[in-house]
């Protein structure tokens, strides 16, 4: 007999992983976390059924996720991490020692254990110095500030359940108040390719374009999410992600990446016919 995790991409498509064994499975107050092996793509961390991560292909993500935005700008010093309890946005901010300043702020504290104990390899950076964990709604954690970051990763899950809040107007509205001037926010955008997906793709770049005046939209190719085809914003309210891209101080720095580099930054940026007219259809 073997065991398989399967998830429902659209109600004619599943995903499927043969596992080797289940090393956790808890509910929290918020969402059922499930943690397996396997021995194609490694440990896997699932919320309420749902792919986060796996070990094989984590780093794809987490690399889209920051190297974009500090390669525009090298010198931020602070940076606020809304979700990524599983600790590789953190991981991936680290490597920066210009960096003075993370707050990552988790809904659910069960989450940033689970990966502590069974995802070492994005877990390993949480107890950084610079590191502060705030247990809390992003949404409301979010309102009480104004021109207090350099930078906004916004690493949510899906848009409902707990993620839900993190994909409204009103949250986008409250991260560029929260920015200071040459502040950037990115945030996981989800795919364009399926049709439920593309839609909640789009509802929430129109949010995003109502509240920042450069609103970009760039992908890479992520195996085991739907489609495998995935998005991302780069929003900011003067900052261009190719225009102002600093390739030669980013350079410099001379990080040793698995996917990241400037000419992909540059590349990633050029969409799709098809995902370029689901954008135009709200902008």
């Amino acid at each position: 007999m073997h065991l398989w995790f399967c998830e429902r991409h659209t109600p004619r498509v599943e995903f499927s992983i043969r596992v080797d064994r289940q090393l956790y499975s808890g509910q929290s107050e918020f969402q059922r976390i499930d943690v397996f092996d396997s021995k194609e793509f490694g440990r896997f961390l699932t919320l309420d059924g749902f792919m986060m991560l796996t070990e094989k292909d984590e780093f794809i993500y987490h690399e889209m996720i920051v190297h974009v935005p500090m390669a525009v700008r090298p010198e931020i010093k602070s940076a606020l991490v809304i979700g990524a309890g599983d600790g590789g946005v953190v991981r991936e901010l680290v490597r920066y020692h210009s960096i003075e300043r993370i707050d990552l702020v988790e809904i659910d504290a069960l989450v940033v254990e689970v990966c502590r104990q069974y995802l070492p390899t994005t877990a390993c950076r949480l107890e950084d110095e610079r590191v502060n964990i705030f247990y809390e709604d992003g949404l409301k954690y979010i309102r009480r500030f104004e021109n207090e970051y350099d930078l906004i990763v916004v690493d949510s899950t899906d848009p409902f359940g707990p993620g839900e809040g993190l994909f409204t107007k009103e949250f986008y509205g409250n991260c560029s108040k929260a920015l200071k001037e040459n502040g950037i926010m990115v945030n996981q955008h989800e795919s364009p390719f399926y049709t439920e997906d593309a839609q909640a793709m789009q509802r929430a770049h129109k949010r995003i374009i109502e509240s920042f005046p450069i609103s970009k939209v760039y992908q890479a190719h992520i195996p085991t999410y739907p489609s495998g085809h995935w998005l991302f914003g780069f929003a900011s309210k003067n900052l261009h992600p190719i225009h102002d891209l600093d390739t030669v101080r980013w350079n410099a720095l001379g990080m040793k990446l698995n996917y990241y580099n400037t000419q992909l930054h540059v590349g990633s940026f050029a969409l799709p016919t098809y995902v370029e007219e689901l954008l135009r259809d709200v902008e």
